[in-house]
């Protein structure tokens, strides 16, 4: 069972661990002004899915929910009072730890601040007297939570653990810097685990409440919290680094889109009704990058998630000549219904008025008032409905002759028709949206001609399809998107991530880090046997990352269907955007194949590696793919290195590389040394006979 927690709705769905089908669906408002928050929302949508659904609760062998908590938390200000401990040596570099550790109060935005408070420990006084002394001094000055931050901490988290656990004895709530990231970069760290820190008590009470009505429920599993980078961890590891589940919604909809949709590749655009988030899924992995809070940026790994105040149900601001804006109010803020989910006798003599949805913002915002003392508001979704962009099956399919008699006192006042006021409200929409479409495009080399926008969320059909024109890009909205943010709660794999700084990795380095990886993944939940660990160098920052992906114990199963060779062609034809008679299959091995069309495109050979599901795992848009055995790699590896080199007039840009050994995919890209390379491939190829067939692929990068 997956339960996402979204602004307007809370929503539950239960999944066939077999087949992997939907067998109930379940929706609450979401409980924002509850005593217990948003998790009195979980628990009720939890326990109405079971009963209308008829399902025991034994059951239930896997249940996980997203959380809005920590996001709505920092929005809101509602946070602890912090007190850091900074701890390290005397002499120039003391001062320069007691530099680093003594942050200001960490600016939220909209006059809203965590407020800090800080003091410095030498390492060579401490004891536990002088520990507990220093506690209760910053109690005193109003501290509710405790974060213990060490010089080089990283490397020995000893004085750390130790302020920790003495704050915990005392009935503080603490955490240790080093605990959530082991990157250098004192200040950074400090900040994180300020951030972190703030939030614990609140997030605790919701933790603790939701797992106690779940075990009342009468569900045994370990119940699961969605993170912000995609994946999920037990509510116990949650409760050390609730700061993880930033923006786990858009999280979830993302990995529903990755596991249930088979978009391997393209622009994810979820779309509720106050917010749209956009972001990447390339080569079957999510973008990710660290959060950045109150104009900081943090250790916090998440998805690379733009979040507009445009969506489905966002109002129109607009004056005799114009659509000022669309948003970032919504319907649901101002109390109103959507005139295209209403009926139209109940749009009754209506007149145009303008107002304020909230104290202090602009008093252009447009209201329909009708002589039977019903109220109603223009959005997003009335527009789409009226220019016929949403189709019957769509979640957005509403009324479009109520929606076209409630905007023509709006399209009356503008001199104009309702059709050119809806095109007008939906290209204000689109000039807020194409920028970030762009702007991602960019940032992670995406090919327009290989882009498609995949609509998810109630509210998609109401701007996917008029951006995606404007744009000349594909799209789709699959079925059950509405709900698809509750598929990927579900079907998420636990996540965990390591970084270090090492310049130079060798092979115990990773090692090293790599078993790291593979301990905090089965920390949070994950099956020993199933955790893959992707190891990325970047030469730039000498930052070393692990990234351990694993299955729980309940969902090991591999049951998605899979693709036959015809599906398989058809798939990347589509993706290669060419006729299925001009591609063909290059090489593959049982789990995966390859495809290239048979003419170069543009002076450019692209070809699509699929797996045996029908999963796009490496988009390229030039390049060579070869079938060779498993011993033979490093010759392979090194003729496609000079093969596929793009000479600059003031650089080399040496290919990217990915190798497809049993069922795993190899990814080596942004790695730009030879050794490193070799070195990595020759570790990860340690478990792979020299006699088995392997597929060794080279990208030429084109940026």
């Amino acid at each position: 069972m997956g339960i996402d927690v979204g602004g307007t709705h809370t929503k539950a769905v239960a999944i066939d661990n077999a087949t992997h089908e939907i067998i109930g669906k379940s929706s609450v408002k979401t409980t924002h002004d509850h005593e217990y928050g948003v998790a009195a929302g979980v628990v009720r949508v939890f326990q109405n899915c079971l009963e209308e659904n008829n399902i025991s609760p034994g059951e239930v062998i896997f249940v996980a929910h997203s959380t809005t908590q920590a996001t709505n938390a920092l929005v809101e200000g509602d946070v602890a009072v912090v007190g850091i401990i900074g701890m390290g040596g005397g002499g120039p570099g003391g001062l320069l730890a007691k530099a680093e550790t003594a942050i200001k109060d960490v600016d939220l935005g909209n006059g809203r601040s965590i407020r800090v408070h800080c003091c410095y420990l030498k390492q060579k006084d401490l004891n536990d007297e002088l520990a507990a002394k220093t506690i209760k001094e910053l109690a005193g000055k109003g501290a509710g939570v405790i974060v213990a931050s060490a010089a080089f901490g990283v490397d020995d988290m000893e004085d750390e653990q130790c302020m920790h656990d003495i704050a915990r004895s005392l009935g503080f709530e603490a955490t240790m810097a080093s605990d959530i990231t082991k990157l250098y970069g004192l200040t950074r760290r400090t900040r994180t685990a300020a951030i972190n820190a703030s939030i614990l008590p609140k997030m605790l009470d919701t933790a603790n409440s939701t797992e106690r009505a779940v075990r009342e429920a009468g569900v045994k599993v370990p119940l699961m919290i969605m993170r912000g980078d995609g994946g999920v961890m037990e509510a116990g590891e949650m409760k050390k680094r609730p700061v993880l589940t930033m923006l786990s919604g858009p999280a979830a909809s993302v990995m529903g889109s990755l596991m249930y949709l088979r978009a391997s590749n393209g622009i994810y655009f979820e779309v509720g009704g106050t917010t749209t988030n956009i972001g990447v899924i390339k080569n079957g992995r999510p973008a990710i990058d660290y959060s950045v809070v109150g104009g900081h940026r943090t250790y916090i790994s998440s998805l690379d998630v733009r979040v507009l105040g445009v969506a489905g149900g966002s109002m129109v601001r607009a004056n005799r000549n114009s659509i000022v804006d669309v948003g970032p109010r919504s319907a649901h803020i101002a109390g109103l219904d959507y005139a295209v989910f209403s009926k139209e006798e109940d749009i009754v003599d209506p007149r145009l008025e303008f107002f304020s949805p909230k104290p202090g913002d602009p008093a252009d915002y447009v209201a329909i008032r009708c002589s039977n003392g019903k109220a109603f508001t223009i959005t997003n979704s009335c527009a789409a409905n009226v220019l016929g962009l949403v189709l019957p099956d769509h979640f957005s399919y509403g009324n479009a002759e109520a929606a076209r008699k409630a905007m023509l006192p709006l399209a009356e006042y503008m001199n104009t028709s309702v059709e050119d006021v809806s095109a007008r409200i939906l290209t204000r929409a689109y000039e807020k949206i194409a920028p970030v479409i762009n702007d991602l495009s960019l940032k992670y080399k995406l090919e327009k001609d290989a882009i498609s926008l995949v609509g998810v969320g109630g509210g998609a059909a109401a701007l996917i399809g008029f951006c995606a024109e404007r744009m000349g890009l594909r799209y789709s909205i699959p079925e059950n998107a509405e709900v698809i943010s509750s598929i990927g709660v579900a079907l998420a794999m636990v996540r965990d991530v390591v970084e270090r700084v090492v310049p130079n990795p060798g092979p115990e380095d990773i090692r090293s880090i790599k078993a790291e990886a593979v301990d905090k993944a089965v920390g949070s939940g994950a099956a020993p046997e199933t955790v893959e660990v992707h190891i990325e160098i970047d030469p730039q920052t000498s930052k070393l990352s692990a990234i351990a992906l694993g299955s729980t114990e309940a969902k090991t199963a591999d049951l998605l269907k899979e693709a036959g060779e015809d599906e398989s062609l058809r798939l990347a034809a589509a993706d290669l955007k060419a006729p299925p008679e001009e591609v063909k299959a290059l090489c593959a091995t049982k789990q995966f194949r390859v495809y290239g069309t048979e003419a170069p495109q543009k002076g450019r050979r692209p070809f699509r590696i699929l797996d045996k599901k029908g999963f796009i795992k490496v988009q390229c848009a030039d390049g060579k793919a070869l079938l060779g055995k498993g011993g033979a790699y490093r010759e392979l590896i090194t003729s496609l290195w000079d093969e596929l080199a793009a000479y600059k007039a003031d650089a080399i840009l040496r290919p990217d590389f990915y190798i497809c050994a049993g069922n795993r995919v190899m990814d080596y890209a942004g790695t730009g040394d030879l050794e490193q390379i070799l070195m990595l491939i020759e570790m990860d190829m340690q478990t792979v006979n020299a006699e088995d067939q392997v597929i060794i692929a080279g990208a030429r990068n084109i940026w």
